[in-house]
């Protein structure tokens, strides 16, 4: 597959546009403005992958991890897996071109109907909703080639288990997820592989059966002209003359101090897609330089009400382990990351509605889980079944793990939830020692994570496992959360009073009234102004 990105020294002084971010918001800006004649210039902070590059090994995966902490940033600045860990509430992201679309579980639903009425989102939107924005919906999930599970692919032991825990919850089906099941050139002009069903959706598709942004929006942007720069991470922003002027720093080898050289660009407009955490640390920068923003800048974050957790060692075989570097011949097909939803959205009131999905844990895992699995098992795990030959048969299974691997006994019949629903969204992202953090005490002690984490030991009873809920969330740990799904911090709003962008991601130009910066725009997920419920 030819490579997207150019080498830096092709980069020109001023383009009519630079897109910041290549994830959804930055991949669509750049498709459809190089579309529209304009001359853009993409700007991402990682690194281009390509099928065959992303890590399958237990040594490779570390290598491609960033673990931004409390105390410090992370060593490597470009890694794949870009893992921020505050008090409260962490966060993974995926660091590449192409954004979290490497790196996540490829499903595509559109929120529940009724979360567009909330009077957060500004009128103009909400007017919308049932005209542009269904159009719009619509207009992503064909370019995004969204299909759920074919009936005719293989059958998987991790969605049969999904249909026995949904007995008595809700119903269940197939998601559209963002996966090719056949091979063939798409509608972009890449060749792809169907999916060969090995799960390691998550850790990067070395297939090539992934729809992520670079099988789609961003060979479309090359095709009509825009450039793509890689290893470039935007700092801040100035207005300068008329123009904006883009200052970002040169990732050689991803180790580079914060304080490094910075270079430039300018810009008629520029285009903030760096997601909910980069865009709001590029204008939060962007104000310490004297830009004029909303007083509103770095509120309203929400994780989307997501929740992590796994019905371990059950009664059922599960096969929800990716194959990673090892063959795939005679293995049970594990299939995408996420192949069902358990949909318990239809509630009187919308907010106590959740989604409860399966998914698949990498293979480049693997060689760790026996060991994390069965001591969280040991300390934070709630037995749903009981009785003296289960127990019996529940440590042989645990033996069977350690001894002959992660693919036999416990692992093998562990199934890992993942559920969304809504939180208050009311976290604070700041900038503390010229690093983004996320503030939101008591964000786990919102009832809504209560009731979740019932519907998921309700879910792993009817397989007779142990439910173990993500360790951080413990009183012990302060309810830590983890999200996968960050929204929010440069929300929309009518005026600057409410918000940081007007309906259609124009930034205001002041904390007050509804002037705006010209030619400056998020957006990405950092605009949404409240949890969305679904991935």
């Amino acid at each position: 597959m030819k490579r997207l990105s150019l080498p830096l020294h092709r980069m020109q002084s001023h383009y009519s546009v630079v897109v910041v971010g290549s994830g959804y918001g930055g991949a669509v800006a750049a498709s459809r403005l190089a579309r529209a004649g304009q001359q853009v210039c993409l700007l991402e902070r990682g690194k281009e992958f390509q099928p065959g590059e992303y890590p399958n090994t237990e040594a490779e995966a570390l290598a491609q991890l960033q673990a931004d902490l409390p105390m410090g940033p992370p060593l490597c600045r470009t890694g794949l897996f870009d893992f921020r860990i505050n008090k409260e509430i962490n966060v993974l992201l995926g660091c590449g071109l192409g954004g979290t679309s490497l790196v996540n579980a490829n499903v595509s639903l559109r929120p529940e109907p009724r979360v567009f009425e909330d009077k957060r989102w500004p009128l103009a939107l909400r007017k919308d909703r049932t005209t542009i924005l269904d159009q719009s919906f619509t207009r992503v999930q064909e370019m995004l080639a969204a299909t759920p599970y074919p009936d005719e692919a293989p059958a998987l032991h991790k969605y049969q288990a999904l249909k026995r825990s949904a007995q008595g919850l809700g119903p269940v089906y197939h998601p559209p997820i963002n996966v090719s099941f056949r091979d063939g050139v798409n509608a972009q002009g890449v060749e792809q592989k169907a999916c060969n069903a090995c799960g390691d959706c998550v850790s990067g598709c070395n297939v090539g059966a992934k729809n992520t942004l670079i099988m789609n929006y961003l060979p479309d942007a090359v095709q009509h002209g825009a450039e793509i720069y890689t290893c470039a991470s935007v700092r801040y922003l100035e207005r300068e003359n008329g123009r904006w002027r883009v200052y970002f720093q040169v990732l050689e080898t991803g180790f580079e101090p914060l304080q490094g050289a910075l270079r430039s660009v300018s810009a008629d407009q520029v285009i903030l897609g760096a997601g909910s955490l980069g865009s709001t640390e590029i204008l939060l920068r962007s104000r310490r330089h004297g830009l004029v923003l909303s007083e509103q800048l770095g509120r309203r974050f929400t994780g989307n009400g997501d929740v992590l957790g796994f019905a371990y060692n059950s009664d059922q075989t599960i096969d929800g382990i990716g194959f990673g570097n090892r063959s795939p011949q005679g293995r049970e097909p594990v299939g995408p990351c996420i192949t069902g939803i358990i949909d318990l959205r239809e509630q009187a009131n919308f907010t106590d509605g959740m989604v409860i999905e399966e998914g698949s844990i990498p293979g480049a895992l693997a060689s760790f889980l026996p060991k994390i699995l069965g001591a969280a098992a040991l300390a934070v795990g709630e037995e749903t079944d009981g009785g003296f030959q289960d127990r019996a048969e529940k440590r042989a299974r645990e033996w069977e793990s350690l001894i002959r691997g992660p693919y036999q006994g416990a692992t093998r019949n562990t199934q890992t939830f993942l559920a969304m629903s809504h939180d208050d969204s009311s976290g604070q992202m700041v900038l503390e020692n010229d690093r983004l953090r996320i503030h939101w005490p008591g964000v786990g002690q919102q009832p809504i994570f209560k009731e979740v984490n019932q519907r998921l030991k309700e879910a792993t009873r009817s397989l007779g496992g142990t439910y173990v809920k993500n360790p951080g969330w413990s009183e012990q740990l302060g309810h830590g959360l983890i999200t996968v799904h960050p929204l929010g911090g440069c929300v929309m709003a009518e005026r600057a009073e409410d918000g940081v962008v007007n309906h259609a991601g124009q930034v205001f130009a002041g904390s007050d009234g509804t002037a705006l910066h010209p030619g400056l725009v998020v957006l990405d997920g950092a605009i949404i102004p409240r949890s969305l419920g679904v991935n």
